[in-house]
């Protein structure tokens, strides 16, 4: 097949390894793409939220599938675009991608379908936001509606710091737009997990739950990331745990879509709180996570493209999908200074040698410079081990990681630990 992959991070050179591993061999192009993918695809130099050179190359070069990395682009209305130039999509239309785009409509769509959430209300209103804060106990959370990379949620500890918060959305502008309107939320207590749930409107295949580490420092300490790093499987996702997520979660919300006139074709990641009040949603995304796709894609076997396009046609096979025994763990490479503000350009040494070692390591922020890879953005390399077990993959990643050298690189240390409480 020829496949477009649009995005340059992590979790795009991660879906365009997992897709060269494919025994039928795929004529690959990413856009933009990265250091790393442009090893394994052609790079194409169009941005991924440059909707009309991306739908003009795809007129132009008829790929057999596109499969879309970030969210921008499906929320903008990229899959409408495409589909109507008769061309196959892994990845919601932009209707059923506003279950990542307005998290008032996925509140909406979780309560209709009776999907377990944490009670929220909704406002545009300053004074009645503020008043509305009373109706809830601390902690308390405080959620911009819209897309805000991963920063639009604050977890008030005090009554004015969650004043400050609603103040600083709806009357400062902090996220412009996706800040307009606020939804006030109760606090959950307990494990966050991420599952990925490839759909293909009706049918729904469950890929193995992953635990992301969003702090930048150990033991959870400093700000929220992107992510730090991830392993698979999480402990606390049991088998019950998992058939809840698909019979409470996937399935009827998919339902409580089609209900609406919207299919929902693509990856559903269902972001979790696994606690004393069972399994909560605290998020829908419509695409892959980064960097839980880093290790959840390569415990996949079989067929990845076959089972990605049968969800764009609306065939999906969930008996076909096929998990490898043991685990993954990956671990982020940051540039000094992140989430803050930090230097590009330093040079990467070492990445011959992490893979001789047996890890995979996917870019995230890099670019080839005078025959070199140098830095280009704040998480700067994930790298990904298997192992027969979850100790033997935690040692694999970081001796990868010790292999690997840039001014400054930061990583966390204590990636997985967390794992081995539920283990013993």
């Amino acid at each position: 097949m020829k496949i477009l992959i649009v995005g340059n991070g992590g979790r795009e050179h991660a879906i365009v390894w997992r897709l060269s591993r494919d025994a039928a061999g795929h004529a690959l192009f990413c856009a933009p793409g990265n250091a790393g993918t442009a090893a394994l695809a052609t790079n194409v130099p169009v941005g991924a939220e440059d909707l009309p050179g991306l739908v003009a190359w795809a007129k132009d070069n008829r790929p057999d599938l596109v499969v879309v990395g970030p969210e921008a682009p499906l929320c903008a209305g990229l899959a409408d675009l495409l589909e109507a130039e008769g061309l196959k999509v892994f990845g919601p239309r932009k209707a059923a991608a506003r279950l990542e785009g307005s998290k008032a409509f996925s509140k909406d769509v979780m309560e209709k379908a009776g999907v377990p959430t944490a009670r929220a209300r909704v406002y545009t209103d300053c004074a009645a936001a503020l008043a509305g804060l009373s109706a809830f106990s601390l902690p308390v959370v405080v959620k911009a509606d819209g897309l805000a990379a991963g920063k639009g949620v604050v977890i008030a500890q005090t009554r004015a710091e969650a004043e400050a918060a609603v103040r600083d959305m709806l009357e400062g502008g902090r996220f412009g737009a996706a800040g307009a309107e606020v939804l006030i939320e109760e606090f959950l207590e307990g494990e966050e997990a991420s599952v990925f749930a490839l759909c293909d409107g009706e049918r729904v295949a469950l890929l193995p739950a992953a635990q992301d580490h969003k702090r930048v420092n150990d033991n959870d300490e400093g700000p929220n990331t992107g992510g730090m790093g991830a392993y698979t499987p999480a402990p606390i996702a049991t088998p019950e745990v998992m058939a809840q997520v698909r019979d409470r979660v996937v399935l009827p919300t998919l339902a409580e879509l089609r209900r609406r006139g919207i299919v929902y074709k693509g990856v559903l990641f269902c972001g979790l709180m696994i606690g004393p009040k069972g399994v909560n949603v605290l998020e829908f995304n419509c695409r892959f996570g980064d960097p839980e796709t880093e290790v959840v894609l390569p415990s996949l076997e079989g067929d990845f493209a076959g089972t990605l396009l049968a969800c764009a046609e609306g065939r999906l096979d969930p008996a076909a999908l096929r998990i490898r025994k043991g685990a993954a763990v990956t671990v982020v490479m940051a540039a000094p200074g992140y989430p803050g503000s930090y230097p590009k350009g330093l040079e990467i040494s070492g990445l011959g040698e992490a893979a001789a070692k047996g890890c995979l390591v996917f870019h995230a922020g890099t670019a080839a410079k005078d025959g070199k890879v140098v830095t280009a953005g704040g998480r700067v390399l994930t790298v990904t081990a298997l192992g027969d077990d979850l100790r033997g993959a935690v040692d694999a990643a970081y001796a990868g990681v010790s292999a690997i050298r840039f001014e400054g690189a930061h990583f966390r240390r204590d990636i997985a630990a967390k794992a081995f409480k539920h283990l013993h």
